[in-house]
């Protein structure tokens, strides 16, 4: 059954505060206005050993608002809930604008603030697809599934510690702007995860194995088996984590590799949806995130991967961390290609970004983690299509002669322009003529960014597909955080360097 707005959220006087900020700066020239009015809750419950270790739940409320005037952006933020003081913050909003009109000029700049146009979107209303509100679920219930979790891991044998989490985040957002946009909108998302940890008394020596579950827009529901076995991952844990501690350490060298979604997913991220943001793109990360190898004169012509490489950007994916209905800009959510047959064909897009560089519409990549936060360029889900009669996993296995199969993601590095990269994983599995062959330790794969997407020989099939993804993507400065999706298949790379990291680390 579909859920409504919280209706204490829709009992704040939104609309009144909205139409006395956008009065209020229409009437000192802003050729732009927008009001944003958001509520964030947030809950987290940690456990350690099956005993409480932590906890936490607080909301975050307000509202901005943003002008443009004489060609340059302005911003303010307040909590408080009158007419009068709705008006002042959009005179602030304006006051600033003019500031930073005046520096701009006196610096010679003639960089001015347009828009790409939007249709307007007049009083709707988006929720996301979840079943049971994470914040109805009693804390004593949250602590009790994550304690019989914990205590099935750690009655294994060889488990010696086990850490357990669940965090959780409702948002609503109320948008407005003076071209008559109004929509509200309510998101719900989880992540849960749990690590086992083995010690080896007589040598010393340790390891972990985390689940592999991704963070989901979803509800409660999510922890208790829609959408994700977690009775089936637990029960696996043990023996995997066992088997880990008597692995091998890898051997260095060129391998091929078959990549689970649920390491792929990260590679993508750091890879594809940083390194196709526009704005970074474009420089205006520089200072703080870097920039992008994929750079706009390379638009259409930039040879990213393979011929079977298919990454479309999008908003509107089904329980996805990124989807909305509509950006923080009034944009529509939507879905695009970023990389089609191997070729860099689309960015992702705010709109103003979209204006400067000839595109005709935003794809709707505004996002602010907060009323405090001025929206900025945000990543959408970005994903890795699957091939529409693919091949199973296993499948892709039994093409590789010598090989590793990389489950779960761990560690990873990479540098500023998004080129040069390495990246761990939680399990690695040796392939031995198209046959696993047990675990292996102490991997990483190393690339440059087009030469691993071009070794990309084959994508599996839908059946292998998984929206994995993560909470806590940084941007901009002041710092930001955001929630992304990246669904990917599993895929089949040839030759992949492959590093041994206690070689690297110099403790061999």
């Amino acid at each position: 059954m579909p859920q409504e707005i919280d209706a204490s959220f829709l009992a704040l006087p939104l609309r009144a505060l909205a139409d006395a900020a956008l009065a209020r700066a229409r009437t000192l020239g802003a050729e732009h206005a927008d009001f944003r009015f958001e509520r964030v809750r947030s809950a987290s419950t940690q456990l350690r050993d099956g005993r409480p270790a932590g906890s936490s739940d607080g909301t975050d409320t307000g509202y901005a608002v943003r002008v443009v005037h004489d060609g340059a952006w302005g911003f303010a933020s307040g909590v408080e809930m009158t007419m009068d003081a709705a008006a002042r913050v959009a005179g602030q909003a304006v006051a600033m604008a003019k500031l930073s009109a005046g520096i701009g000029r006196a610096a010679g700049g003639d960089d001015r603030v347009e828009l790409a146009a939007e249709p307007v979107h007049a009083d709707q209303v988006w929720v996301s697809a979840y079943d049971i509100d994470p914040f109805s679920v009693p804390d004593k219930d949250k602590f009790a599934l994550l304690a019989d979790r914990s205590a099935r891991l750690l009655a294994a044998e060889g488990v010696t510690h086990v850490d357990a989490s669940v965090l959780s985040v409702l948002e609503n957002k109320f948008y407005a702007d003076s071209a008559g946009t109004t929509t509200t909108q309510q998101r719900v998302r989880v992540n849960s995860e749990l690590t086992a940890l083995s010690v080896d008394p007589a040598t010393g020596e340790f390891d972990s194995m985390r689940t592999i579950a991704p963070p989901a827009g979803r509800g409660w529901e999510y922890l208790t088996g829609t959408g994700w076995d977690w009775d089936r991952e637990l029960a696996e844990i043990p023996g995997l984590l066992a088997e880990k501690m008597r692995a091998p350490s890898v051997e260095a060298g060129r391998y091929d590799l078959v990549v689970d979604p649920s390491n792929l997913w990260l590679t993508i991220h750091e890879s594809i949806g940083h390194a196709t943001e526009l704005d970074r793109a474009l420089g205006y990360e520089a200072a703080y995130a870097g920039t992008s190898f994929a750079t706009f004169d390379q638009l259409g012509t930039l040879r990213y991967g393979s011929p079977v490489m298919n990454v479309t950007g999008d908003r509107t994916a089904e329980h996805g961390l990124a989807t909305v209905g509509f950006d923080d800009e009034g944009v529509a959510g939507q879905s695009w290609d970023l990389i089609k047959d191997g070729t860099l064909v689309g960015y992702q897009l705010d709109r103003r970004i979209a204006r400067r560089c000839g595109f005709e519409r935003s794809n709707g990549c505004a996002y602010a983690d907060s009323s405090s936060h001025v929206p900025v360029q945000r990543m959408a889900n970005v994903s890795l299509r699957p091939a529409p009669d693919g091949p199973s996993t296993q499948e892709l296995i039994g093409g590789v002669e010598r090989g590793i199969y990389v489950v779960g993601d761990r560690s990873w590095s990479i540098d500023q322009q998004r080129y040069n990269f390495q990246f761990t994983g939680q399990r690695f599995f040796r392939i031995v003529n198209g046959q696993l062959a047990g675990q292996l330790r102490d991997v990483a794969y190393q690339a440059t960014t087009t030469d691993f997407w071009g070794s990309m020989e084959a994508v599996g099939g839908p059946q292998t597909y998984v929206l994995g993804g993560a909470f806590n993507c940084g941007k901009a400065q002041p710092g930001q955080v955001a929630s992304v999706s990246h669904g990917c298949p599993s895929a089949l790379f040839r030759g992949v360097n492959i590093l041994n990291t206690t070689q690297e680390a110099g403790r061999s």
